[in-house]
């Protein structure tokens, strides 16, 4: 392939694998339907879906102690973790099926997986800078079609065994992994040892230019996660209410997440035209107008609630690739892997709190659509913290 293919085709291909790698982080919500019944374990929702939050978060950890995606080439970080976290995602499968063995091999896949996300964004950083908006759209559009893509294999075939569903999940993010080593160079890594600077976790704490954009972030993820684990709940109790006209939910879960990656796209286009920063806070301040309509409009036809399930699918999580250009485009080179990865780490421990905190709520009381309010503080805060940044 001529070079100058090549260097057209980097961006696609990281966008490719990306989706690829992170199909397999919502592989377990997929088949939880058949899971349920065979381990007799109601409180799985919650769990199946913290437990890669908790391997993700620990393996960012690692990966940003040990400054792995600035000492290592980035392409084969990406292709070392995406083959064992795809490994993980199906090492249940050869043992007893048992929810701890299944648990245990979430945490491992989100683990993992922390080779995956940060550092391709990392990897649209290195050769995209220019217009980081732009790719990063792509990216985390690419990362928001992965995650509802196992959720439309289970709706288009509901009679697909979940061994063969989470085999094929597998074999796509081990694909995706080799194609982005073979078609994307890494960027030069020096010759000295990096190593993680205390310095870098100190800043997520003090004022500095990136400080707004991760507090934005961080109410971001206080709602995302949770709205994606809880989506066939919700569109369950829409349907109690409409059992005439039921949305199918497998489907319309993955339509929902899918429609992120629309935000994320043109969201990156937008950006260039007004700056990340306003693009962030303008698709905040809609996904948190969403919560506050969810249980007043759960008396809409369905036709009418699918359409309001799209517009929040697409605001919620189409600010995210703004907010990481702005969390990398303000942070040094020399540290920009680690950063990501840490301030990443940060993030989805925030999610654990909150998919834990839903989770007791709706064990406890039952599940409502009022109690999705839960959420709201993430987007209000959200915003104000963005507000400050005036420059992205």
């Amino acid at each position: 392939m001529p070079d100058s293919l090549l260097v057209r085709a980097r961006l696609p291909v990281i966008v490719l694998a990306q989706f690829a790698g992170t199909s397999l982080w919502f592989a377990g919500n997929a088949i939880l339907p058949d899971l349920q019944p065979l381990l007799n374990s109601p409180g799985l929702n919650g769990w199946i879906t913290s437990a890669v939050q908790i391997g993700f978060i620990s393996g960012t950890l690692v990966y940003a102690l040990l400054a792995l995606p600035d000492r290592f080439p980035t392409t084969r970080v990406f292709l070392l973790s995406v083959v064992l976290a795809a490994l993980a995602n199906v090492g249940w499968l050869f043992v007893p099926l048992r929810a701890e063995t299944v648990l245990t091999s979430r945490v491992l896949t989100g683990f993992f997986l922390a080779g995956v996300y940060p550092v391709g964004m990392k990897l649209a950083a290195d050769w995209f800078r220019p217009v980081l908006g732009r790719a990063m759209g792509f990216l985390v559009g690419a990362l928001v079609l992965g995650t509802a893509f196992p959720h439309l294999l289970r709706g288009l075939g509901t009679t697909l065994p979940y061994r063969s569903l989470m085999l094929a999940v597998s074999g796509l993010a081990i694909g995706g992994g080799l194609l982005l080593f073979l078609v994307v160079p890494s960027k030069p890594v020096s010759g000295q040892r990096v190593r993680f600077q205390v310095n870098t976790l100190r800043t997520l704490f003090q004022p500095s230019a990136f400080r707004p954009a991760m507090l934005g972030y961080f109410g971001h993820m206080w709602e995302l996660y949770t709205v994606w684990a809880f989506l066939p709940l919700l569109i369950g109790l829409y349907n109690k209410s409409h059992s005439t006209e039921p949305l199918n939910v497998p489907i319309w879960s993955f339509l929902t997440i899918a429609a992120g990656m629309l935000g994320c796209v043109l969201g990156g286009f937008r950006a260039l035209q007004i700056g990340s920063s306003r693009v962030a806070r303008y698709l905040l301040m809609t996904s948190g107008l969403c919560l506050v309509l969810l249980p007043l409009l759960s008396s809409m036809p369905p036709a009418f609630f699918g359409v309001f399930l799209l517009i929040w699918g697409a605001a919620a999580a189409g600010d995210s690739p703004q907010f990481s250009t702005l969390v990398a485009s303000q942070t040094p080179l020399d540290s920009r892997g680690s950063t990501l990865t840490l301030v990443t780490s940060v993030g989805f421990l925030i999610t654990v709190v909150s998919i834990q905190t839903m989770a007791w709520l709706v064990s406890h009381y039952g599940a409502s659509l009022w109690l999705f309010w839960l959420l709201l503080p993430g987007p209000v805060l959200g915003v104000l913290a963005i507000r400050e940044n005036q420059n992205g």
